[in-house]
């Protein structure tokens, strides 16, 4: 049986062997957490879905080690940008970089086993505190727009079943709809996983479902670093199409 995992947030060191401890006990030796964890469940047919803040390195150079410890792990595994992967600029040297068995999505989708999984960064939404129209707005409608050139790319070749992977919530802490929402509906996303928060911003994460879509909260520390399944006995076809 094949499964569809999902693990944010692996914020692996870098080049610079940068420790997370320092944000709290529970991140102390979480790279071998998140080892023990995923090859304790996952197998080498099944795919893995990473939404984003994958390594701490600041340049692509910096960050091959972080991807290939990811690459010797079981499965096959999708990324999507975190707003702390300072090391993702051109998608084409990202790709180029990337070992096999691993895709990196921006503008377009991946194709397992009857699912198309879409996705792109995500940013804070209109209506969060944190929002500055002034410098926030430009980005938010950017990343909208890879999202919908992301879904659309999957609609075109008339797949119905889409998990929508991003880093940032899509929505405020009030749930309000979104530019990013409003794609997910009119797509009919089955599923989206994000990460992103923690510390106490885990306690303002929605998980469950809004409209036609499952809603699920996949950063590492909120899992105890062990990849969740999302999608639980499926077919036989894989490839970025």
């Amino acid at each position: 049986m094949t499964t569809i995992w999902a693990l944010a947030d692996l914020h692996l060191p870098g080049e610079d062997n940068k420790p997370m401890d320092i944000f709290g006990p529970e991140w102390e030796d979480h790279p071998d957490r998140i080892m023990q964890g995923w090859q304790s469940n996952i197998k080498d047919h099944d795919l893995v879905i990473i939404p984003g803040d994958i390594s701490w390195a600041m340049h692509l150079e910096g960050a091959r080690g972080d991807l290939n410890w990811i690459a010797a792990l079981p499965g096959q595994k999708i990324l999507v940008r975190g707003n702390h992967d300072y090391w993702w600029k051109s998608i084409s040297r990202v790709r180029a970089a990337l070992p096999s068995g691993m895709w990196a999505i921006q503008n377009d989708h991946y194709y397992f086993q009857g699912w198309a999984i879409c996705g792109t960064r995500g940013w804070i939404c209109p209506g969060d505190s944190r929002f500055d129209p002034e410098e926030d707005q430009k980005i938010y409608l950017r990343e909208t727009q890879r999202l919908e050139l992301s879904l659309k790319s999957a609609h075109d070749r008339g797949y119905r079943q889409i998990i929508a992977s991003l880093h940032f919530p899509p929505f405020n802490v009030k749930r309000e709809p979104s530019g990013f929402t409003e794609l997910l509906d009119a797509y009919g996303v089955k599923i989206c996983i994000y990460g992103h928060l923690h510390a106490e911003a885990r306690k303002l994460a929605f998980e469950g479902k809004l409209g036609g879509t499952r809603y699920i909260f996949v950063a590492a520390d909120h899992l105890g670093f062990v990849p969740t399944p999302i999608v639980t006995g499926i077919g036989d076809r894989a490839g970025q199409e």
